[in-house]
């Protein structure tokens, strides 16, 4: 059986968690056995494994096989690597990836792996296993922990918890502090406080205190994001924003979350500074050029989906446009594409 999943590194995966359920041992430190779920199992892999087999061995230099060659063998984690655990949001992703140890990855969520929204560097949520988010998926990988949105359909979760596994849930953070709080309560739940506590204290470090961002006093900024709506100000994303001592555009425009703000609206009131999320045609429109004391910059969506490390890159990207449109004089227009 070893051999044939050496021979092939999918089958290898999806058998790791059947060869050690006999006898693994919980968060808790209870002993967990599922022998009906590791008998059906093996039959439906028998097949899979037997071509495996025939197959042969990947090339050494196959992306793939690097990964799991430095994750160590999946079907006998050690006992001291903590919990292992799948994630089926991809916020939580970007967390499990900077402060678990590799080994305790089972899965991330196939969000992970869309390029123009992922939280994670693309190479690196290509070199983790994923999952569909079916209830199958996940009970067939045994993970200690499920981490999961609170808007986990209730069927799965309800799905997941019958078959024993423990299903953790979080909400979205609509603040610095919050997504600090979260980033601590999952590594602690892997047993990675330490490395909780590593990752807050970059994130701590990278927002600035309430300051000013041009020296004349606080600025207008809005953020446009995709569909042409805009942030609140109970928001992670405008607390963030708001540490350069800016001022919410939203408020003179009579917005709050989630409202709709046409391309004539804001050309009739412009902000100070405007950050572009989204791509719709009005977004792109040349009228914006014609801002003349407007200061027009990208901001990827990908920088406020998340918090945890997320929050990191949306301040390297203000510590950016603070730079950009402070070098500028007063009634210069620059349209940073970036």
């Amino acid at each position: 059986m070893k051999a044939s999943s050496r021979a092939c590194p999918q089958a290898r995966a999806r058998l790791s968690p059947l060869t050690d359920m006999g006898g693994r041992t919980d968060i808790a430190g209870n002993q967990t056995r599922r022998p009906w779920l590791a008998a059906a199992l093996t039959v439906v892999m028998a097949p899979a494994l037997a071509s495996c087999s025939a197959a042969g061995p990947r090339a050494p230099e196959d992306p793939a096989d690097a990964m799991l060659s430095n994750a160590g063998p999946t079907n006998a984690a050690p006992s001291n690597i903590g919990p292992r655990v799948v994630s089926l949001n991809p916020c939580l992703d970007a967390i499990l990836v900077d402060v678990a140890a590799r080994e305790q990855i089972l899965a991330l969520s196939h969000y992970s792996r869309d390029e123009g929204s992922s939280s994670i560097d693309p190479a690196l949520a290509a070199s983790f296993a994923y999952t569909g988010g079916t209830a199958e998926e996940v009970i067939a990988l045994d993970p200690d922990i499920v981490l999961a949105s609170t808007f986990i359909a209730p069927a799965t979760r309800s799905a997941l918890e019958r078959a024993g596994l423990r299903v953790e849930t979080f909400g979205s953070p609509v603040s610095v502090a919050e997504s600090l709080d979260q980033v601590g309560k999952v590594a602690a739940m892997l047993g990675r406080a330490d490395e909780g506590d590593a990752l807050a204290h970059k994130i701590t470090q990278s927002v600035p205190d309430r300051q000013s961002l041009p020296e004349k006093g606080a600025v207008s900024m809005m953020l446009w994001q995709p569909g042409q709506i805009v942030p609140g100000q109970a928001s992670l994303v405008w607390d963030i924003l708001s540490r350069y001592g800016t001022l919410n555009h939203n408020a003179a425009l009579g917005l709050d979350q989630a409202d709709h703000a046409s391309l004539e609206m804001i050309v009739a009131n412009p902000p100070d500074v405007l950050l572009i999320a989204g791509d719709h045609p009005g977004q792109l429109h040349p009228l914006l050029q014609g801002l003349d004391t407007t200061f027009v910059a990208r901001f990827e969506p990908k920088l406020f989906y998340c918090g945890g490390p997320s929050i990191i890159a949306a301040a390297d990207r203000m510590d950016e446009v603070r730079a950009d449109f402070m070098m500028n004089p007063s009634g210069a227009h620059v349209h940073d594409a970036r």
